[in-house]
């Protein structure tokens, strides 16, 4: 009884993923992986003159093989690839996301090095202007009080 039952699930997936070659539009046959557009090209021109009964058949069109004719049998979808990419891409956002916050809090912490140098090297310019500008009007003082001492 579980056998029979096995056995009728297995014979239902592989109808609902099962396509009929020999009616099945371009862009059905190209959501088979491994079909482009000039496979299932080759594949309509093919069973125009040959029935296509399986996906054992297509090994008999130009320029497929065992690989895509087995990727046909299971039906394997390009969409499967696409969906494999997005999760890849899905987990490298999460990661980014992340390390985001680590990465903006290193980038405020230079950032406040930076200013700290910056505004001490302006800081440490402004003493000695000052400082020279100090020693200017004191050589100058000190010149006219020499000079009044002379008179």
């Amino acid at each position: 009884m579980i056998k029979k039952l096995l056995l009728l699930l297995t014979i239902t997936a592989v109808s609902l993923f099962a396509i009929n070659f020999q009616t099945a539009s371009k862009d059905e046959l190209m959501s088979i992986k491994g079909i482009g557009e000039k496979r299932a090209a080759a594949i309509m021109k093919y069973r125009k003159t040959h029935k296509i009964k399986s996906a054992a058949d297509l090994k008999n069109v130009p320029g497929i093989g065992d690989e895509i004719a087995e990727n046909a049998r299971k039906g394997i979808k390009n969409a499967d690839k696409k969906v494999k990419k997005a999760k890849r891409a899905s987990s490298r956002a999460k990661s980014l996301k992340e390390k985001a916050p680590k990465k903006r809090t290193a980038v405020k912490e230079k950032a406040k090095k930076r200013v700290k140098k910056v505004a001490g090297d302006k800081t440490k310019r402004a003493e000695k202007k000052a400082k020279e500008k100090a020693t200017k009007k004191a050589k100058k003082s000190l010149k006219s009080i020499k000079a009044k001492a002379k008179k």
